[in-house]
Formats: structure tokens, sequence, C-alpha cells
């Protein structure tokens, strides 16, 4: 079958070319894959530790091509939208049926497959802030993928969201998404935060983590500055406030899947693409993305 393979020896590190057709086990739906997304760490791992040949991808949305043999999950001809580590910038990929989730008909594959990766890292890094309507919950790098739908889903969930961006012109936009306050970098901000979802590490880490209130707590969920955070002697002592490492793969994508689906059927959600075109063009979206000049998601169509 045809896939995205790295390739080294290419801009971008991604190519078109040829993978083995997958294999299901028991508990895992096989789909014709129909739309796929790129985000930022698959494409680190691509420019990095990946082997020649690896077929990556982490978000997927098709149609169910064979049921799971156990029974498990939704059946064939079924529109769905799934997740798992690797295999999804390819023609067919086998998910495990507690990974996927059926996409309502009113729903466009290409905005589903948004939601994997970034709504579901948003919605669960907010989970794990706990209660927070009426609290204050600052976003870093709220321009990008995660960004957006964490802006969004904090909205909808009752707190005063606070945008962080690198520029005014990555800010645009975020007020509409339901951001009481956009601001450039963090100077601006001088009222103790609930919460903070960090998707920007390095110095801004520990600015973030110097803002927080009594009992507050940080989300660390990437780090695009490519930077380390490195704290002052003392500097984490004084205010009962943690920071909390955060891990996307631990399973059941599914169940998280099936609200931001429901919302997105709503028109509750924006799926924020901001690209999107022929997996043959993935380089382009491969440039924006390296380049930090694409705001949203980048969705890819298979042929």
């Amino acid at each position: 079958m045809r896939s995205l393979v790295v390739d080294h020896s290419v801009p971008g590190h991604i190519r078109l070319g040829e993978a083995p057709e997958p294999e299901p086990g028991p508990a895992q739906v096989l789909i014709d894959v129909k739309t796929a997304s790129l985000n930022c760490g698959e494409l680190a791992y691509a420019r990095g530790a990946a082997e020649e040949g690896t077929v990556l991808g982490w978000d997927t949305a098709g149609v169910v091509r064979r049921g799971a043999g156990d029974g498990s999950g939704p059946a064939v001809g079924t529109r769905v939208v799934g997740f798992a580590g690797s295999g999804g910038w390819a023609e067919r990929r086998a998910l495990d049926s507690a990974d996927v989730a059926v996409v309502p008909d009113d729903v466009e594959l290409g905005a589903a497959v948004t939601l994997p990766v970034a709504g579901g890292t948003a919605l669960r890094a907010l989970r794990r802030l706990g209660f927070v309507a009426g609290e204050r919950v600052l976003v870093t790098g709220a321009s990008g993928g995660v960004g957006r739908f964490a802006v969004q889903i904090a909205a909808l969930a009752g707190a005063h969201v606070i945008a962080s961006v690198g520029s005014p012109e990555r800010g645009e936009g975020l007020a509409e998404l339901g951001a009481a306050e956009v601001v450039v970098g963090l100077d601006a901000i001088d009222e103790p935060l609930f919460g903070v979802i960090d998707n920007v590490g390095g110095p801004q880490l520990v600015q973030a983590f110097g803002l927080l209130g009594e009992g507050g707590s940080i989300q660390s969920i990437g780090g695009t500055s490519g930077e380390p955070a490195v704290f002052a002697p003392y500097g984490t002592v004084g205010l009962y406030r943690k920071i909390e490492a955060f891990d996307n793969t631990l399973g059941d994508m599914g169940r998280h899947l099936a609200p931001l689906l429901r919302w997105l059927a709503a028109g509750k959600l924006d799926p924020q693409i901001g690209w999107r075109g022929d997996w043959s063009r993935a380089g382009e979206a491969v440039e924006l993305l390296i380049g930090r000049k694409l705001p949203g998601k980048a969705v890819l169509e298979i042929a």
C-alpha cells in the first residue's frame, strides 16, 4: 500500500512510498484512511531518531474496512477517527477498538481528524487541572493546534482564559475562540493563575510557575522553545505549586474523542484547519509547521 515514509535524504524527511499492509489484532479494526493530520511531535521524530522507511502518523479518520475479530468496536462501513503511536500516514491502518470513535454524520472527516492529538491533549490536560469554571487559566503557545483547542475547551468550561503567543500576529482569532485575554509573552500577567497548559517549556515555563497561585499547577505538554527550563536556587520553594508531566498515549482515546466530536457537531468547537491538501504535497505543510508559520492544524487528504 502507499504511505508516507521517513526518508532522511529529502526535505522534511518524509515522502510518498510503499509500506506493508497492516495485520490487525483480534481487538483491532482495519480502516481505509481518508484523512490524516500532521503534528509537530511527529515531524521532530521524523527529523531525528526515526529509522528510514518508518510509517509515522498519530491521527487518522476513515471508514472501517474490517471489524475487530473479537466483536468490539464499530461495524464495517462506519466512519471513524482514531489514534495510535504510528502507522497513520498510510492508505490502511489497524487501530485498537478502544482508540477509535464514531464520527457523526454531520461532521466532515477532515475536521474530525484534527481532534485526537490536539483536541485530546487539550481535553486531558484541562481535566488534570480540575474544575476550572471561574478560574484563571493560561495557555502558552496558544496559536498552535493544541493551544487553540485548549483555549476553546477551557472557555467552554467557564474559565477565564489567557492566551499567550509569540507575536501579535499569532494571536489573531484567539479572542473569537474564547480567550478573555491575548498576550505576547507573560510579562503582562499580574494576577495569580489557577492553572497553565504549557506548550512552550524553557524559560517561559519557569516564568509561568512563578505566576501560579497557592495550589496551582502546570500541565507540561510541549517544549516548542527547544530550550531548557532552569530554576534559580530555591525557585521552587514557597507556595504549594506543581508541574506535572503529561502523556497522551495512555490508550482509551475513543472515550475522550466522543465529547470532542459532539462539540464539533454542535458547532461549539472550531477545528482551526490552517492547511489542507493532498498527501503528495505533505512537504509544503511540513515546511510551514517547522517554520512555525501555520496557525492551527494541517490536514492531509489520502487520495
